[in-house]
Order: structure tokens, then C-alpha cells, then sequence
């Protein structure tokens, strides 16, 4: 299949070299594709395609109807419903996001829906690890997609175009997925070319196929995903393992025509060097190409030393691996992920079975595990795997046939250190907070002294975190917890205060902490609850009554997670869930979460020509808790002190007695709001004094505002606020009067609501 120089010059469109990362060329492809859908949700190291993608809406470049989700799974489901009606969808995930939307995949593989994922693979957690390998990737193995992998940015490229028109192919329909490197691949820039001409790719992959099912046209009626018995499932499995493995061919068919357009060829296996290899490495992705060049070495050395890297796993072309694999004596399949305690990666075991099938192959296999939360494969590293496999085919054996590779014994001076200075119970009480119930009128009244007189307590997170200079997390959950006495247990989501505050092998935390991802937190600490507590009733541990559980989200916690956080409401268990809301998903690089309000500029919701910032209002968060009947809401910021403290003594009350308590406090992010770190106070005062963020409280049911710029007379106009951050300065431009408007109307309609409950209890 490959073609004549004659050829390549007169059948390769015209094309742009630049250099360009992974992930930039891959919104490239989907910009010139011109796709109907997007639905995405962030996650590093992903996120930047959707933030590219955005940036080239504004300038007109692509009409992709960009749809923010509310978690990965969410994400899924806007796909496969964009998926069902004939439209082009695409979305983007790593590593935790693969997971959470596994379920929908084999979904949309069984009823037989095409789309493109760009997953830039990524460790899966726990521990977390935001860096590249193939744990996520390995998951997909098994949902029925096609799977394609990309070694470096101009096959992320190509194989965004190919990848469609495989999809799409009569012979096939199935959703796709293009795989690359986390980091490796989707961030470091390479020279890359692309067509210059977006009619160029269109031209290429042709118009929607139609004549298939589709949920768009009511004089057409369709019944999509109907429950089906054993004897009709097994039929539909069929027909899609059969359209897998024509993938193979048409991928073939594909990659020829594209090679005539581009004057690149891709085959089901790269092979370097592999015509008559005696040794060789098989390897996944960007590894390969480090490879490469010690294969290069080992040849001057008269080593026959060569390379071989899939470009298609699914489905797997086991007929092409048993032809590479004719006269290889020994092999190294290094893999970025394991099949723990299968003793070798998915890869490994797929060779090994491929084979099986040719009684006259004599190669030695061996398997290692390297290169695992985005650990670096370097020369050195290769050549090792070369010599081990040199080491086989002189021996006829392999002596360790699996192993990691890479990993080091445990040091003890690398254990989990702690802060210097534990500290529990009695540090933690000041003595000076009483809180004491209103038998009448069934609420609370809280005294506490001066501030000044509650300095003495320590901080519950000690100095040295990694938080940004002028980073309002902290300020404000510490001065949350000076209304907290004695012991707690702290959940922390994933998010930039869990970041900050524990990257092995340091811990800022003072007392017990726990982490776990962004959609589960409130469920965990509910568990951890209601485990402590029989644990208790039992006899099985004797610790004192008066541990206040905690768990902080932020960062968009309170998007993807707010299923988990409804049903441990609904649930009441004794906890509190503090949300620190800096109004944007800023641990991932400032995209726009539920939060974000109308018109602010995020690195998803652009500002320009066609797109003035975030297009709908933000999410109310506490009245969607107060509706749970919890027996405690309220909100608080660090700009009112007194009113944050009072109100963090009460949830502790309701919490050791009554159940859940939910707490929202707005805390400044001057990195990407862009303002001075001078000014957190400032900004975080004129939120509540123009009523855009008020304080108030919902407590058995009523709700009362705990402060009312209005009746101080220290209302200001909503612009005051909004001035004062660079994310929003464009909303006081005469263009953009309008979204200013609408946003004055919002605030100005939730506060004259709020007051209507605060002097009607009974609304």
C-alpha cells in the first residue's frame, strides 16, 4: 500500500507545518470537521481541547455547539443523545472521566452510534495522579469501540480525520476513540502539518451517511436501545463483534485513501526497522519513538534491534503482530498499565494469544510494566528492554517473563510525613463559643468573643501548602473552622485545596483527612460517619463523641457531584458539607462550572465577536439544598467575620445533633479572576454589599438574612463588584449592555425573593 513520490505530489492537498501540540491539533481536526456536538467536561490534561475549541468559536472558525456537562457521565449521555439523531458528536476525557462515563460506552456501541473521544490517557487514581499512562485506556478494552492510538501530535491529527470516516462506514458503525499521551503527547509541541482548507477534510470524509435509524424526524418514528432476551442479544453482540473486525479492513481502505490525500501512511503496526529485527520492543504510543533512536544505536552495534507500535487495538490485528513477530527471536512489550494479577499487561496477553495461533513462531515474550503515573521513558530505558530482550533470544527463555520496571524499594524517609505538630481535641477549644437552643422557637443563638480572642486556636491546616498567592481557600475555610471546637475528620474532594495540601510525601493536614474524587466525596464522608458510629455503638473503638465531620468541595464539586451530595441530604447523616465557591472549575485551569455567573469570561466561555462570556445564570446552590429539608443552610464569607464564625458554631451543633448542614462560602481566585490579590476582601464585601452573593441562613425550614446591605444603607450597584475583576470588565462595554442587564435582573430577582422569605417564614 505504499505509494510512489510521483504519486504523493500530485495527490497531497495543499497543507500548514507549524509546530502544535497534541491537543491542539486535535480541536484543529474537529474545528475543520465541523462536528454538530460537543459535550464535555473538564479534566487535565484533556481540558484544552474544549478550551481550544472555544477560542476558535469566537473567532468563527467552527459552529460546534460546545455543551458544558455537569460530570464526564453527563457528558456522555449529551453525546450519545446528540449521537442518536445523525449528528456528528465528539467529546474528550482522561483517566477518572473514562470511568465515570463507562457505562454509556458499551451503551453506544450496542445500539450502534457513531462519535469520536479523544482520550489523552492519564493515570487512573487512587493515589492521584494527573500524569500519563494507560490505566484508563485499558478499561475501554471491552466496550465494543474502536480504538486508535496516536504516538505523537501529527497522528493525533490524522487520525481525528480518519477516525470519523471509519466510524461512519456502513460496514462499521461504531463510536471511535483516539488515544494519545497525557503530557507526552497532548502538551509538548512538535512539527505537525495540517490542511490549510477546512473543504479539504469535509471533501475527504463526505456527508452524514443516511438511511440509518434516527431520532430527529417525527414522520419517521424509531424505537432506539429496546430491552432485548438472551436469544436477541447474542445476535446483537454478534453483529457488533462482526462490525469491529471490519474496522480493521476499512481502517486499511481509510488510511490509503487519507496517505493519497496527505502524503502520510498509516498501517494497522508501525514497524521500524522490523524487515529482519531479531530483537524488538512493543510499545504503546510516544515510548515507541524513544525507541526508535536506540534501535538506530543497537543497528551500528550489528544488533538486528527493531520497533514495533500499534496504531489500531481495537480491534486488535493479531494477523499483522503473528507476520512482525515471524523471525523475532526476542520481545519486550513494555505497557504503561497492568491487568493486576494476570502477570502482564492487556497487550502482553493479546500477543502472547495472537501467538498461540502460528505453531512455528519461537519468539520469546517478555512483559514489563513501566512508565506508570507519567514516569519517564528514556534512552537508557530502552535499551534496557532491548537488552533484556537480546538477553531472551540468546537464552531461549525468558528468566523473569514479568516484572515492573522502574520501581525502587520503599524509603522510609519518603513516608507520609505529617505536620511537625499534631493536634487534637483540647487544642482545638477555645471555650469561648456557646451555642444554646431556643426551646421555643426550636433555633439556635450563638455568642462568640471577639475575633482577636479566637486567634489563639490553631489553624487546622498548617503553613506550606502550594496554594496561589492571594488564594481565598484558605482564609476562609480557616476562619470557618475558629467557629469549629474540638476534633475533626476532613474530606476534601478533589480540587485545589486537596492539591495544595497533600502531595505525597507531605501533608498539611493536622488531623485526620481523606480524599476522594470530585463526584463521591459527600457519599464517602457519609460512609466514614456511619461506620464511626457503630463502631462505636459496637465497643470496637473508644474515642471521644465530639468529632465533627467536614467535608470541603469546590472547585465544581457541587456540579459533578451533586447527586452524591442531594442523596447523603436526603439521607441526613451527621456532617457538614462546606462548598467554597470560587466560581469555576480553577483546579483544571479556570473553565466555567454551574457556578459561574452569567457573562464572566472563563477558558471555556470566551469573550469576543460571536460569544460574551458564560451564556446562562449560575446554579443556586443553597436553595437547592434548603429544598432537601436539612436542617441547616447558610452562606458566609470572610469579609463578615463574625457572621461566617456564628454560623460555622451553628452548623457544628446541628450536625453532632440534628444531621446534615450545608455551608457556602465565596472565596476570591485573583489568579483567574483576574484581579489584584490585594483586593480578596474588598471584592468578596462588594459581592454581598451589591447582593449578588447574600448572607443568609435557612435553619429548621425559615430563612432569615443575617445581613441586609439594604437596610445599612451600604447597597452598591452590581457594576461596583463587577469592575473590579478582569474576568468581568467587559460586561460594563455599551456591547454588552444587554448580558449586563439580564444580569442585573437575576441578581436583583433572587434577592427580592430571599427577602420574601425572610419575612415569610412559612414560604
Amino acid at each position: 500500500m505504499k505509494m510512489t513520490q510521483e504519486k504523493k505530489r500530485m495527490s497531497v492537498a495543499k497543507q500548514i507545518s507549524d509546530f502544535k501540540s497534541g491537543n491542539e491539533v486535535a480541536a484543529i481536526a474537529a474545528a475543520q470537521i465541523n462536528y454538530h456536538v460537543m459535550g464535555y467536561y473538564p479534566i487535565t490534561p484533556s481540558t484544552e481541547i474544549a478550551q481550544y475549541l472555544d477560542q476558535m468559536k469566537l473567532k468563527g472558525e467552527h459552529d460546534i455547539m460546545l455543551i458544558p456537562a455537569d460530570g464526564e457521565h453527563g457528558s456522555a449521555g449529551i453525546c450519545y443523545g446528540a449521537a442518536v439523531t445523525g449528528a456528528r458528536v465528539l467529546n474528550a476525557t482522561s483517566a477518572n472521566g473514562l470511568l465515570y462515563m463507562l457505562e454509556q460506552l458499551p451503551v453506544q456501541s450496542g445500539t450502534r452510534f457513531p462519535m469520536v473521544i479523544n482520550l489523552v490517557t492519564r493515570s487512573v487514581s487512587g493515589p492521584l495522579d494527573i500524569r500519563g499512562d494507560h490505566s484508563d485506556l485499558y478499561y475501554a478494552l471491552n466496550t465494543g469501540w474502536i480504538i486508535l492510538t496516536a504516538r505523537t501530535p501529527q497522528a493525533v491529527y490524522d487520525m481525528n480525520i480518519m477516525a470519523l470516516k471509519i466510524a461512519e462506514d456502513v460496514r462499521v458503525r461504531l463510536p471511535i476513540i483516539v488515544a494519545y499521551d497525557g503530557f507526552f503527547t497532548s502538551h509538548q509541541k512538535r512539527r505537525v502539518s495540517y490542511f490549510s482548507e477546512k473543504e479539504t477534510v469535509q471533501n475527504f470524509i463526505g456527508k452524514p451517511p443516511s438511511g440509518f435509524p434516527r431520532a430527529c424526524d417525527p414522520r419517521h418514528p424509531v424505537t432506539i436501545g429496546a430491552h432485548m432476551h438472551g436469544d436477541d442479544l447474542i445476535n446483537n453482540k454478534y453483529q457488533l463483534s462482526v462490525a469491529l473486525s471490519n474496522a480493521l479492513e476499512v481502517f486499511q481502505e481509510v488510511a490509503l485513501e487519507y496517505a493519497h490525500l496527505s502524503g502520510r501512511m498509516y498501517q494497522t503496526l508501525d514497524l521500524y526497522r522490523m524487515d529482519d529485527a531479531e530483537v524488538a520492543l512493543f510499545l504503546l504510543n510516544s515510548a515507541a519513538e524513544t525507541a526508535k533512536d536506540v534501535a538506530d544505536r543497537l543497528r551500528e552495534q550489528g544488533i538486528k534491534a527493531g520497533v514495533i507500535s500499534p496504531n489500531v487495538i481495537r480491534p486488535f490485528p493479531a494477523e499483522d503482530v503473528r507476520r512482525a513477530l515471524k523471525n523475532v527471536k526476542g520481545l519486550v512489550i513494555g505497557e504503561r498499565a497492568d491487568s493486576y494479577g494476570s502477570h502482564g499487561g492487556n497487550l502482553t496477553h493479546e500477543v502472547k494469544a495472537a501467538l498461540q495461533e502460528d505453531r512455528d513462531n519461537r519468539t520469546v515474550v517478555v512483559s514489563r510494566i513501566f512508565g506508570l503515573g507519567g514516569k519517564d521513558f528514556y534512552p537508557h530505558d530502552a535499551e534496557a528492554f532491548f537488552r533484556l530482550a537480546i538477553d531472551a533470544s540468546e537464552k531461549g527463555y525468558a528468566e523473569q517473563p514479568f516484572d515492573y520496571y522502574g520501581q525502587v524499594p520503599g524509603n522510609q524517609e519518603l513516608k507520609l510525613n505529617p505536620p511537625k505538630k499534631l493536634q487534637r481535641g483540647d487544642d482545638f477549644k477555645s471555650g469561648l463559643i456557646k451555642v444554646t437552643k431556643n426551646e421555643k422557637t426550636g433555633k439556635l443563638s450563638v455568642k462568640i468573643p471577639p475575633l482577636r480572642m479566637l486567634t489563639k486556636k490553631p489553624k487546622r491546616i498548617a503553613p506550606g501548602h502550594g496554594a496561589c498567592p492571594g488564594c481565598g481557600i484558605f482564609p476562609g475555610l480557616e476562619l470557618f473552622f475558629k467557629g469549629i471546637e474540638g476534633d475533626v475528620v476532613l474530606l476534601f474532594q478533589t480540587g485545589c485545596a486537596y492539591i495544595t495540601t497533600a502531595a505525597y510525601p507531605y501533608s498539611a493536614h493536622k488531623q485526620t483527612f481523606i480524599h476522594n474524587l470530585f463526584q463521591n466525596g459527600p457519599a464517602t464522608l457519609s460512609g466514614t460517619v456511619e461506620a464511626f458510629f457503630e463502631l462505636k455503638r459496637r465497643g470496637e473503638i473508644e474515642v471521644p463523641d465530639d468529632v465533627t465531620f467536614v467535608m470541603v468541595t469546590g472547585d465544581g464539586g457541587m456540579d459533578i457531584g451533586m447527586g452524591s451530595a442531594i442523596g447523603t441530604a436526603l439521607r441526613n447523616h451527621n456532617m457538614i458539607l462546606l462548598e467554597y465557591d470560587n466560581q469555576g472549575y480553577m483546579n483544571t485551569g479556570s473553565q466555567m462550572s454551574y457556578s459561574t455567573p452569567l457573562g464572566h469570561m472563563t477558558s471555556t466561555t470566551g469573550v469576543g465577536g460571536k460569544q460574551q462570556g458564560k451564556p446562562f445564570h449560575h446554579k443556586d446552590t443553597p436553595q437547592i439544598m434548603a429544598a432537601t429539608n436539612i436542617p441547616y443552610v447558610f452562606t458566609g464569607c470572610e469579609a463578615y467575620p463574625q457572621d461566617l464564625v456564628k454560623k460555622a458554631a451553628k452548623a457544628q451543633w446541628y450536625a453532632k445533633h440534628e444531621g446534615l448542614v450545608y455551608g457556602k462560602i465565596l472565596i476570591t481566585c485573583p489568579l483567574n479572576w483576574k484581579s489584584e490579590e490585594r483586593l480578596g476582601q474588598q471584592i468578596l464585601k462588594a459581592a454581598v454589599d451589591s447582593c449578588f452573593f447574600p448572607l443568609y441562613e435557612v435553619e429548621q425550614g425559615e430563612t432569615t438574612i443575617t445581613y441586609d446591605p439594604e437596610a445599612k444603607q451600604a447597597r452598591i450597584p452590581l457594576t461596583d463588584w463587577l469592575k473590579m475583576m478582569g474576568k468581568t470588565k467587559h460586561l460594563l462595554r455599551e456591547e454588552n449592555k444587554a448580558v449586563l442587564k439580564s444580569l442585573e435582573e437575576e441578581v436583583e430577582r433572587r434577592w427580592r425573593k430571599l427577602k420574601l422569605k425572610h419575612e415569610t417564614p412559612h414560604l
